[in-house]
């Protein structure tokens, strides 16, 4: 391996800029139109982030076109760091959030769509603010990465290193034989999925500005809203809440699934073994929530957030835990009930759900049901040669044999999943929180899910966290988003010496 191409990194980190400083500009007719004063922080972010961007790309756009696999997970890696340091322009110079540790935090969480929040009042903040803070979302949804994929063949840079970094799963299938094209096809199913959630929930009731928002941070599988209750504030509403509880099940499928079903190839979806999984666990699921919350949940008990019905009522048991299930199985967190407030069965319950994930190939966080499913069949044939140790009997996923490498890929994962699931709670609790909010903010920010337990239950936010609590947190949404191997493969000595 020869010495990193560091002009075609930083050339594409300052692409990477330029396209957040242009999201950014998209806030800008937000904070006009309500008349905000913090239209002038907006513009200005959004022209310093495309300025900065232009100039890391310009001096280096002659560099040599070569990307190496080593040179992808440097860029996808310091890619979303450099999306998350621009990204608190907007925070810091409208003075919304003043604080640079709170702001990167912030900002943090809505790229690794984990929307955890340290805003005590979200509806005080400027609405430019909101947008740009659900933009965030949208752009770490599918990544930024695979957007500009799209258009490297215009600089005459190939994108398949990139696109295997920041696959969100196991394995990155394609739709169409070059990476571009699929890129283009994810983007166009992700935009057009967006905007069909903005209009139903705005017939549904919702204001056009709620609606956008809200339509960005399910896809997203993000959580952020802009609402202090979140989704609580339409409690009165159930048709918003069923269209949310619908799209996050959309936007916890594989992307490629849903490709398949925008085709009408419904045999190719159907025979689809995670997407079985994951289809029939969420009725599971449900159902078992459901009835909790109808046979153990006392009837007087009120959630604290916005609720007129007691939730011994039919409709709004299945509701609530249909939407309960879905905001964690798919880490998107958004919040209808506090859970919390319900049995300590059902907390735990949920609770469990934080290790699962949705769909690999989704904008979900977490494990990812096909690694369980792999991991479980593994388990079982270990059995199996127990009895018949000569035999040699391959796991199969979709009906095809298992390499033995991708398993021990897989395991390697959970096993260091686990690991630092165990780690990081011990370091919250060093740093000053209890043993159920450590572990809470831990299997959150690790998993990009949003609201935990204890101090960080739903209806709290993490502002109370210490600075270094609020870093570390950041720190295990990165690496969370990014599926461990591709950050932490960083922080090894033998990555950066010449082979």
């Amino acid at each position: 391996m020869k010495s990193f191409n560091y002009q075609i990194i930083i050339s594409f980190l300052g692409l990477t800029a330029m396209l957040n400083g242009a999201f950014m500009l998209l806030a800008y007719p937000f904070s006009l139109y309500y008349e905000e004063s913090a239209h002038w922080g907006m513009l200005s972010a959004g022209f310093l982030t495309i300025i900065l961007g232009f100039s890391m790309w310009f001096s280096n756009r002659n560099a040599p076109k070569n990307l190496q696999k080593k040179e992808g997970y440097v860029i996808v890696t310091f890619g979303w760091l450099i999306l998350s340091l621009t990204g608190t322009l907007p925070y810091l110079l409208t003075g919304a959030i003043p604080n640079f540790t709170d702001a990167f935090f912030e900002t943090m969480s809505g790229y690794s769509t984990t929307g955890s929040s340290i805003l005590q009042d979200i509806e005080a903040m400027p609405k430019g603010i909101l947008f740009w803070r659900s933009a965030t979302h949208w752009i770490g949804g599918m990544g930024i990465i695979v957007l500009t994929i799209a258009i490297l063949p215009l600089l005459g840079i190939g994108g398949m290193q990139l696109f295997m970094a920041e696959a969100p799963g196991p394995s990155a299938d394609k739709m169409h034989p070059r990476i571009t094209e699929t890129a283009k096809r994810l983007w166009l199913i992700y935009f057009s999925l967006t905007i069909t959630e903005f209009f139903l929930l705005k017939v549904a009731g919702m204001t056009w500005f709620d609606a956008i928002n809200h339509a960005m941070s399910t896809l997203s599988t993000g959580g952020f809203s802009t609402k202090n209750a979140s989704v609580a504030h339409w409690n009165h509403m159930p048709m918003i809440q069923y269209i949310i509880t619908f799209f996050m099940f959309v936007a916890g499928t594989n992307f490629i699934v849903t490709y398949f079903a925008f085709k009408g190839k419904w045999r190719r979806v159907l025979n689809n073994e995670e997407f079985k999984w994951y289809f029939f666990g969420s009725i599971w699921l449900i159902a078992i929530l459901t009835i909790i919350i109808i046979n153990f949940q006392d009837p007087t008990l009120q959630t604290t957030i916005n609720h007129p019905k007691p939730y011994g009522e039919f409709e709004s048991a299945i509701r609530h835990a249909s939407f309960q299930i879905l905001a964690i199985f798919t880490t998107t967190g958004f919040v209808s009930a506090d859970f919390t407030m319900w049995n300590s069965f059902a907390t735990m319950f949920i609770f469990s759900l934080f290790f699962i994930g949705g769909s690999a190939g989704s904008t979900s966080g977490g494990v990812k049901i096909v690694r369980h499913i792999t991991m479980i069949k593994s388990s079982i044939l270990e059995f199996k040669k127990l009895l018949h140790p000569s035999a040699i009997i391959p796991v199969r996923y979709g009906g095809k044999a298992i390499h033995q490498n991708i398993i021990f890929n897989i395991l390697s994962f959970f096993v260091l999943y686990m690991l630092i699931f165990i780690l990081g709670s011990v370091m919250f609790t060093f740093l000053g929180l209890d043993f159920i909010s450590a572990i809470g903010v831990t299997a959150s920010s690790l998993g990009n899910i949003g609201p935990a337990l204890g101090s960080v239950s739903p209806v709290d936010n993490f502002a109370h966290l210490s600075i270094a609590a609020k870093w570390f947190s950041s720190f295990l949404m990165l690496i969370g988003r990014l599926e461990l191997f591709t950050v932490l493969i960083l922080l090894t000595p033998y990555f950066w010496k010449k082979n």
